[in-house]
């Protein structure tokens, strides 16, 4: 099944293949007439000690071109076998990636990233291996082979089919050789790919590590699965030493016997020729050598196979990004189709979700943000705020309920069109390498330099930049190490104002924000609004005081509902986190929630 696809890929480069076939067949032709005409020398020339000069020249420029063509021709074949078997992986590994790109955040949160990467490099460079490596290797010495016996039979019948016998035991041990290896390669595979994910894991959070001194248990938990990768390999390498050349080297041996010993019975009644003899043998250690090299090219072979195993398994992920399925594009219909987003009118109409489709984080939720209007969620942590947001974005399916914008069924969007249209800035803000300029454009031409600009300048940043060494050029580093949290966050808020989005939103947006610059940036968010559906998640509730409506959430219901005032007014849960958060000195103690107004 595995090998089948992988040969798929093959299929848009048939006619070059063919050309490389072809190639490689005549280059094996002079490859094996090289003997055949050492025989002529030896049987019409050396041995009746005849030497017209005129045919020893010929028969000795015949095999420095056979030996030249076949050079040449192998050069070529090898160079376009390769050149094809590039062109397959780096397909490959661009389908792999792009299908990462669209899978949901339920298969991420379950994934190790580590493991990821090890399938997108460490595996793809294993089926690289196939294509480059191993396909050709087999390619060309399963003709090398054919060539051989061709040559066997034209000069002995009887002894070229005894040689034939050989061929069912060498494929016995291919068989076991592949069976055995399997195993050893699959565990070694895995424990690579859990390498990675440790490494990653590690260098991601390393601040923490050495802050609560966790290096020594993270360097015994690599070790620990450092030493079985250790063991796995050195299992694989016990096999290659005991199957591989010394077992082709003994049935190599017992070939050499049978042939001397075929040509010492006939030479007890009649004469034979050296000629034959000489070119016998030749073939003989021609005929192994291809098989060594396939034999060593089995473990390359059963490395890529699972390699290609874990790569279809990951191509064949159905945990699709809502939006993203196949089926769901065609069920939207043509381009002109498509619902676009237009005023913002956002409409949770008694949604619930679960992440692991047994725990509910959200019930029954309902309620309805107007064009322009700001939301803001409030709650303890878990409570169900950020789900909201996931799910606005079409990061997850929903378990019930529906959600609509623009009274149009959230399902019924392309992901692109609420993408482009929705503006998230997050807690924690990710900037990429690059610089301050592709961070904020994300290198959308879309995105002009005036929107670059007029963005940098809402969100009171423009000036910040302007002093940098190079300005809007200035570099960054990996997530913006050299940024404090602050300067991190508004350039985040300016890289989702320059699109002009038609609803924000804003998880946690000033968490890491200093009191000053919080000041600050609250000017800038209520020019953000502005004309805008803003859904806001907000810890601090000073800063959402200000908000058309404020959903209070308790373990993914809504249990209160108003305005910053009529909350305060209800003496509810709002009101108690509200008091906790200002400092009260007298003592609070939480309503019940049976009075709090459910879903009021």
């Amino acid at each position: 099944m595995v090998v089948r696809r992988l040969i798929k890929y093959a299929k848009p480069h048939r006619k070059s293949l063919a050309v490389a076939f072809i190639l490689l067949l005549f280059g094996t032709l002079a490859d094996l007439a090289g003997p055949y005409l050492v025989k002529i020398f030896i049987d019409d020339y050396l041995e009746p000690r005849w030497f017209p000069l005129g045919a020893l020249i010929g028969l000795a420029a015949g095999y420095l071109l056979l030996h030249l063509s076949s050079v040449i021709l192998q050069y070529f074949q090898l160079f376009s076998f390769q050149k094809i078997a590039l062109k397959i992986v780096h397909q490959l590994r661009s389908d792999v990636f792009g299908k990462t790109q669209h899978l949901g955040l339920s298969f991420f949160d379950r994934t190790a990233a580590g493991g990821l990467v090890s399938r997108i490099t460490n595996d793809t460079e294993a089926v690289k291996d196939l294509y480059v490596s191993v396909l050709s290797t087999f390619v060309q010495n399963i003709v090398f082979l054919l060539g051989i016996f061709a040559a066997m039979f034209v000069l002995d019948v009887r002894l070229a089919t005894i040689c034939l016998l050989l061929l069912p035991v060498l494929l016995v041990l291919m068989n076991v050789f592949r069976r055995l290896s399997s195993k050893v390669f699959r565990v070694s595979r895995e424990k690579l790919g859990q390498l990675n994910a440790i490494l990653n894991e590690s260098l991601q959070g390393m601040n923490i590590i050495q802050a609560l001194r966790q290096e020594k248990r993270l360097q015994n938990r690599f070790a620990k699965i450092n030493g079985e990768y250790y063991s796995a390999s050195l299992k694989n390498i016990r096999l290659n030493g005991l199957l591989l050349r010394p077992a082709v080297d003994l049935l190599r041996i017992f070939a050499l016997m049978l042939v001397v010993y075929f040509f010492g019975r006939e030479s007890f009644d009649g004469v034979i020729e050296i000629g034959v003899l000489y070119a016998f043998i030749n073939y003989l250690d021609r005929f192994f050598e291809p098989v060594n090299m396939m034999m060593m090219r089995l473990a390359q072979l059963q490395q890529a196979l699972i390699a290609g195993e874990r790569v279809f398994e990951l191509l064949d992920s159905e945990k699709w990004s809502p939006g993203d399925r196949p089926d769901h594009e065609k069920s939207k219909g043509t381009e002109s189709d498509r619902p676009v987003i237009r005023e913002g009118r956002i409409e949770f109409d008694s949604v619930t979700f679960s992440y692991d489709g047994k725990t509910d984080v959200l019930k029954n939720i309902s309620f309805t943000a107007m064009p322009g209007q700001t939301v803001a969620l409030v709650g303890h942590t878990g409570s169900g705020k950020s789900s909201i947001i996931n799910l606005l974005l079409n990061f997850y399916a929903i378990k019930g309920g529906e959600i609509r914008i623009d009274s149009v069924p959230l399902s019924r969007y392309s992901n692109e069109e609420l993408r482009r249209k929705m503006g998230l800035v997050l807690q924690d803000p990710f900037l990429f390498t690059g610089t301050v300029r592709e961070n904020i454009s994300l290198l959308d031409g879309t995105v002009s330099d005036e929107a670059i600009y007029e963005a940098a300048e809402l969100v009171q940043l423009d000036s910040f930049i302007r002093r940098l060494p190079n300005g809007y050029e200035e570099p960054v580093v990996e997530r913006g190490a050299t940024l404090s949290s602050g300067q991190r966050q508004l350039l985040s808020f300016a890289r989702t104002m320059a699109r002009q989005p038609a609803i924000l939103l804003l998880d946690e947006a000033t968490a890491h924000v200093d009191t000053e610059t919080e000041e600050a940036i609250q000017a800038a968010l209520a020019r953000m609004r502005e004309g805008r559906t803003t859904i806001a998640v907000a810890h601090r509730l000073s800063t959402i005081q200000d908000a058309d409506l404020i959903l209070v959430l308790h373990q993914g219901e809504i249990v209160e509902r108003g305005t910053h005032q009529e909350l305060i007014q209800k003496k509810g849960l709002y009101y108690t986190m509200y008091r906790l958060q200002q400092g009260a000195t007298e003592s609070v103690e939480e309503p019940t929630l049976s009075g709090s107004g459910l879903n009021d």
